[in-house]
């Protein structure tokens, strides 16, 4: 299926369960949701955390990862083990959970707010400290029984903390947004507090001892004290957003940030050198455990090690990460995936292998589909028709005779094919595609989408809600009604009656006499469909934005929503049967089910309660689009605007009364220049403003 980039606005509803979903990662692996924390406490074991509630473990130092349940979808940000078996991870809306079983089990505990919380440090299995949004500080003696909040008088009420290191049960530093750095030498009790004026936003601090330490922030603020107070500026050689720093003794010390930057100072920092990450993914986290051996987490579940102290980095996750948009499976082993500048992947053993195949171009391809194991068809942009003999060991390129963007192929048979796509293009072989003839569509709407039962009956569907049928082969083709003016990009018929069409808005369609009726049908979801599918008149799934896919066993009377640990999107989804079924979609993501994708809950915890709350922007530093997500507590008119730096508005993206709950909304800065730029939350009784940059 086509990819389509537009905004939207969601509703979203937050929540903690130990939901377990059934879709198991096949690329890329171990698996793709952005990586926020890493931590070792050997050469062998470790976890990182991140999206979704996602928290891998390995435990031969970093080449095989395994996915732990973390009884949660929040984002977590923040990991610390002790030993082997006791953890905690920490964070948004105030989640904390801990293990005493090295992760096999995670137990949720109560932080008492749901403040997003940004990171947490421990030093045995009793003292624990948690830093979050709005100044909250969290500390326990007792194992995380109990969290009591620490208020710190002169600390502004507003101001994010991000970062927090204890070195031993008396001596540790905080630091966070508007230059805050803070300081103890009494177990927390006490604090002192640190003006730096260099950097308004400090991410990340590591101190081993009383007296040393770094700590790092945004437009390449690197600093350092060596008598545990005076903070000296050290030169990074970057303006770019640094995020995490890690260091092994007085020389050594390592920093991560926006772009791929790795960073190391072999001399205390007198020079920092620039090391080859080999990606541009934003680097979340660094952990070493010696000056050697260390590794690196970040966006799109990268994971990054080294046993030389950086000289070199492997890249430990494996597969691509290029957008996937199609998939086509013609038994329970053989399947191929196309997708983002010419891939195209085959696996052999259902799934559980990708091998890149060689497609000839690098053009976006849309869409695949084989009518046996060796003979099949991709097409893409600017006309790109390619086909196999022979399972794609080859593909040969066929001419189309258009230049239009071709969005779906449909196979028959090893003769008989219909392509769809941009300006209404229809089409259409009789001869394996040695000729292709454009059939009279009567549209000039874009073609997402066809699916034919036999020779002669076909649909296909598109923009501003088109649906075309035709009953002679695509000779002739008649509009039907679609009750919609909402793109559809997929369309799937069990029969000559019996069909269901997806798109724009969680749009969901029905029809049970070819088309001449269609009936909207409740998704319960305002995500893009992208791609449907059905294996009888009964079972069927729906995949789209934002991690959605939706399952119905009744024809589409219900639609019920499938626990996915991931928010990338999802274009094409094929079951070979009511059980067997993959999924594919943004950054390399393929997922796979054996159960029909139903989902086992053994309890469930209530929602969160909401607050007013403005979140930081998702990525930040962004280019061209970024996430704002925010809360409301009752129903109350509601404003978000974009300020640039002078405080002169340039957006309002919300302008009306909401109802409780969580939302989320993408703002664009295409049209705008790189720079920083500030968003306001504003009600009758409550106004927050945090600051995002814009980098192009």
């Amino acid at each position: 299926m086509k990819k389509y980039f537009t905004l939207y606005i969601i509703l979203f509803f937050q929540f903690i369960s130990t939901a377990q979903s059934e879709w198991i990662w096949q690329n890329p692996k171990p698996q793709g949701n952005d990586l926020c924390s890493v931590m070792f406490i050997n050469s062998t074991t470790g976890w990182a955390v991140g999206k979704l509630g996602t928290i891998i473990k390995t435990t031969d130092g970093g080449t095989n990862w395994v996915m732990q349940s973390s009884k949660t979808t929040v984002k977590l940000n923040s990991i610390n083990f002790i030993d082997q078996n006791i953890g905690w991870v920490v964070g948004e809306f105030g989640t904390i959970i801990k293990t005493v079983d090295g992760g096999t089990n995670w137990i949720i505990q109560n932080s008492g707010t749901t403040k997003n919380l940004n990171s947490i440090s421990c030093v045995d299995q009793n003292n624990a400290w948690v830093v979050g949004e709005f100044s909250i500080i969290l500390s326990t003696v007792n194992g995380g029984i109990n969290w009591q909040k620490i208020t710190i008088a002169y600390l502004n009420a507003t101001t994010d903390l991000i970062s927090i290191c204890f070195s031993d049960r008396n001596n540790g530093w905080i630091v966070g947004a508007n230059s805050t750095i803070l300081r103890t030498i009494t177990h927390g009790d006490l604090w002192s507090f640190y003006n730096v004026y260099n950097a308004s936003l400090i991410t990340s601090i590591h101190a081993r001892n009383t007296f040393i330490g770094w700590a790092v922030g945004e437009n390449g603020t690197i600093i350092k004290t060596t008598n545990g107070g005076t903070w000296i500026s050290q030169s990074s050689g970057t303006t770019k957003l640094l995020n995490s720093v890690f260091y092994t003794d007085v020389n050594n010390c390592w920093i991560v940030g926006e772009s791929g930057t790795i960073l190391h100072t072999p001399n205390g920092g007198t020079s920092w050198a620039s090391q080859i990450s080999g990606t541009t993914n934003f680097l979340k986290s660094v952990f070493f455990i010696d000056q050697n051996n260390g590794w690196v987490v970040g966006d799109f579940g990268i994971i990054l090690k080294t046993t030389n102290g950086g000289t070199n980095w492997t890249n430990v996750l494996t597969g691509t990460t290029k957008s996937l948009v199609s998939n086509d499976l013609i038994d329970q082993n053989n399947g191929w995936t196309v997708g983002a500048e010419g891939i195209i992947l085959k696996t052999s053993d259902g799934g559980s292998n990708w091998v890149n195949q060689t497609s000839g171009t690098s053009n976006f391809l849309n869409s695949v589909s084989f009518c046996d194991g060796n003979i099949g068809w991709v097409v893409g942009d600017k006309g790109t028709i390619l086909r196999t003999s022979n399972g794609g060991t080859n593909w040969i390129i066929q001419p189309s005779g258009t230049d239009n963007n071709l969005n779906n192929v449909f196979s028959l048979d090893q003769n008989t094919s219909w392509i769809v796509g941009g300006s209404g293009v229809i089409l259409k072989t009789n001869n394996g595609g040695s000729t292709w003839i454009n059939q009279s569509s009567g549209t000039y709407n874009w073609l997402y989408s066809s699916y034919f039962i036999d020779q002669n009956n076909g649909w296909a569907v598109g923009a501003y809600g088109k649906i075309i049928k035709t009953s002679n082969g695509g000779t002739t083709w008649i509009n039907q009604q679609s009750g919609t003016t909402n793109y559809l990009f997929s369309v799937y018929f069990t029969d000559q009656n019996n069909g269901w069409a997806v798109g724009h808005l969680g749009t969901i369609l029905m029809t049970t006499n070819g088309g001449d009726y269609w009936i909207r049908q409740s998704s319960n979801t305002s995500f893009w469909l992208y791609s449907v599918n059905f294996f009888d008149q009964s079972n069927g799934w729906a995949a789209g934005a934002g991690g959605t896919i939706l399952r119905t066993t009744d024809g589409g009377i219900n639609w019920q929503s499938l626990s996915i640990q991931t928010n990338s999107g999802f274009y094409s989804i094929h079951f070979i049967d009511k059980n067997t079924g993959w999924a594919v979609g943004e950054f390399g993501a393929i997922i796979k089910t054996t159960n029909g994708g139903i989902t086992s809950v053994a309890e469930n915890k209530s929602e969160l309660q909401t607050e007013f709350t403005l979140f930081q922007n998702y990525p930040n530093p962004f280019n061209p689009v970024t996430t704002i997500k925010y809360s409301v507590s009752k129903t109350q008119f509601v404003t978000l605007r974009i300020y640039n730096i002078l405080g002169r508005k340039i957006q309002t993206l919300v302008n009306e009364e909401k109802i409780p709950g969580y939302y989320e909304i993408n703002f664009n800065g295409n049209n705008l220049s790189s720079g920083i730029y500030f968003y306001t939350l504003q009600t009758n009784d409550y106004i927050q403003t945090k600051k995002m940059i814009l980098l192009k």
